[in-house]
């Protein structure tokens, strides 16, 4: 930011001044940003107020219902206002400013009106006026000459994002809720443009941006501002979604001040409310909320899920408590198709969508999906303690459906983790940021390993790797072990019999018992011969047969092994084990050299067999440190002793 962009944002702030005492720091953005919106917006409407109120009040007296359409263009404008209000005149009536003012708000057209309640101004104006301060604030404002001619709608835009950044960083407890630190921004938007860098030059170009959790909209200024940087022609449309009321207001005004249309930032759950259903994007990213449960909308995303790949949410639903998968399969689903130019984008998650889920659950399936799909073009591990509300490590996943050839079925892996700075001063849990020079480097070792074709990347630069698809997948093999008994009938096993579900409903459950403790400390090592001895019980029903045998069975190692009737071992359920096999390995190989070495009655029940897919980031970036020496250790725990004795010999003199 320029010294005259920040000159301007330090007056506009200055507000603070008059509320301190009656607002606390955190509220001062809910006073500062409506007030600026308004003030701007007063601004811009000034040169076509008259001709507005004119056309206003001739389309009033001809009974024309619909005026929007004619307005908007006589204003020129998306907005307009038909109050005979404006700032210079809120302050010649200085007992009624509340009252004129809300009347001022009144007047502007819907959309305006919308951002201005989303803020819920009107509360904060029934507040200054109760404490004395809404005449002052408004003198203030009006002070300021923020009309297009002085200020440009590319700096009102950069000047209404100081003022966001500063209300969000004083309010750095809920901060991370709405806000994403500028430099995040910016590395996020250079891993996602980076690769198109020629083609953003192309004269004329248009292009459409997308954040679906967009909160106060920085990451689609950034987007916007660092494609106008290459190509100042192009056309940059930026479209949104956020659920919180004021950050969307924030958002919207933000549009609005630079000149943008508002209307393409949608008020709602992305999930079921999408507001841009119809649309398609070039580039899309979202710092969406981490481990946000999704049971208020369970049901909708069930019914959609349900339609398969014809919805959404087709590759698999994750678990109820934390939606970020969902907010990518959304995004997914906005790509535009490869025959039309294709897509890329960009989301920042924290490390739970990298593994989280067993093969076969919501979230391996949606993993599976996307790089069965060749979706996924890399991964960046980021600093821990960046953010302003999180102190965990975070990741940009970047995925694309217009690979180029060197790139397909490959995935980068890039380690962040050692790359930032410590800060002079903390800001809730933000304790790092990066740096310029930090953001450029992680930029250059990115892009330079998309055009690896093979795993020779880590031979250039140690914080990279380059992957195929199938390293991160893995068949799940279900190993069984035979069932072996031996058959005995004691008093604990009787005992047993008795409080059988099945026994205790037999008609002649006495009967029974009383032949089961007729045979107590008969024994047998073979199913058929203890099958002789069970004769004198009569025949039984089958539930009931069952409970006998359940009661007088004894698992032994040595004991024999069971059979169904075809004849092949019946697996024992507490001898069954998991494993996961490479999905480039063949299972039974596996299980030759792996586990029958170790148990040689083992088999694979191939029925259960699951295919998996994880991304263990650390794994692949370990680094083996030696442990000290054993005489290395004692030596130092000699010198401690000698040195407590000395200190203990010095206490006691």
């Amino acid at each position: 930011m320029s010294t005259k962009h920040q000159e301007l944002a330090n007056f506009i702030w200055s507000v603070a001044d008059l509320l301190r005492g009656d607002y606390k720091q955190s509220e001062y953005g809910r006073v500062i940003l409506p007030l600026t919106v308004l003030r701007r917006l007063d601004c811009v409407l000034e040169p076509t107020k008259d001709a507005v109120l004119a056309r206003h009040a001739q389309l009033k007296d001809m009974g024309v219902q619909n005026m929007d359409p004619v307005l908007r263009k006589t204003a020129g404008l998306s907005f307009y206002n038909t109050s005979e209000m404006s700032f210079r005149k809120l302050l010649g009536d200085q007992d009624h400013v509340a009252l004129n003012l809300r009347a001022y708000i009144g007047g502007f057209s819907p959309g305006a009106v919308d951002v201005l309640e989303k803020y819920g101004f009107d509360t904060q104006i029934s507040r200054l006026a109760e404490a004395g301060l809404l005449y002052q604030v408004v003198a203030k404002f009006a002070d300021i000459d923020l009309h297009p001619d002085v200020v440009s709608n590319h700096q009102m835009g950069y000047v209404f994002e100081e003022l966001i950044r500063r209300f969000s960083e004083i309010s750095n407890e809920t901060a991370g809720e709405h806000f994403t630190p500028r430099e995040v921004i910016k590395l996020m938007v250079n891993l996602l443009l980076a690769p198109d860098e020629d083609d953003l030059v192309t004269p004329g170009i248009v292009r459409k941006v997308y954040d679906p959790a967009c909160g106060t909209g920085g990451m689609l200024s950034e987007a916007q501002d660092h494609i106008q940087e290459h190509n100042p022609h192009a056309t940059v449309e930026v479209y949104g979604q956020e659920l919180n009321g004021e950050t969307y207001a924030i958002c919207r005004s933000d549009m609005m001040l630079k000149g943008g249309d508002p209307t393409k930032i949608a008020f709602g759950n992305s999930f079921n409310q999408d507001g841009h259903e119809s649309e398609r994007f070039d580039y899309m990213l979202a710092n969406p909320p981490f481990g946000v449960e999704w049971k208020k909308v369970e049901k909708f995303i069930k019914d959609e899920a349900a339609r398969g790949h014809a919805g959404r949410f087709g590759a698999g639903l994750p678990r109820i408590n934390d939606g970020s998968l969902l907010f990518l399969q959304h995004m997914i689903s906005k790509m535009k198709r490869p025959e039309d130019g294709g897509s890329r984008l960009a989301i920042v998650f924290n490390g739970s969508p990298l593994f989280t889920g067993a093969a076969g659950s919501g979230e391996s399936e949606i993993r599976r999906w996307i790089l069965e799909n060749d979706l996924l073009e890399g991964i960046v591990a980021l600093p821990d303690q960046l953010f302003y509300n999180t102190g965990i490590s975070t990741y940009f996943w970047i995925l694309t459906n217009r690979k180029n050839p060197a790139q397909a079925r490959k995935v980068v892996l890039l380690d962040g983790r050692d790359y930032w700075t410590k800060m002079r001063k903390s800001l809730g849990d933000k304790r790092k940021m990066l740096t310029d020079e930090h953001i450029a480097e992680l930029t250059r070792v990115y892009v330079d390993a998309l055009s690896i074709a093979d795993d020779a990347a880590h031979l250039q630069h140690a914080k990279v790797r380059v992957f195929k698809i199938t390293d991160f997948g893995y068949q799940r093999i279900t190993v069984e072990r035979p069932l072996r008994l031996r058959f005995e009938v004691t008093e604990e096993a009787v005992a047993l019999l008795a409080e059988a579900k099945a026994v205790l409903k037999y008609a002649e459950r006495e009967s029974l018992l009383a032949g089961a403790k007729s045979l107590i400390g008969a024994s047998s090592a073979t199913r058929a011969e203890f099958a002789m001895r069970l004769n004198g019980l009569g025949k039984l029903p089958a539930a009931v047969e069952k409970a006998v045998w359940e009661a007088f069975s004894v698992s032994d190692p040595e004991g024999e092994v069971q059979a169904d009737r075809k004849g092949k071992p019946v697996a024992d359920p507490d001898l069954r084990d998991n494993e996961n096999v490479p999905l480039n390995e063949d299972i039974h190989d596996y299980l030759k050299r792996e586990v029958l070495p170790h148990v040689s009655d083992a088999w694979i029940d191939e029925s259960k067999t699951k295919t998996g897919y994880e991304i263990p980031f650390t794994r692949h970036f370990y680094t083996y440190t030696a442990s000290r020496s054993l005489a290395d250790i004692d030596a130092d725990i000699k010198a401690l002793e000698a040195e407590i004795q000395t200190l203990l010999g010095e206490a006691t003199r």
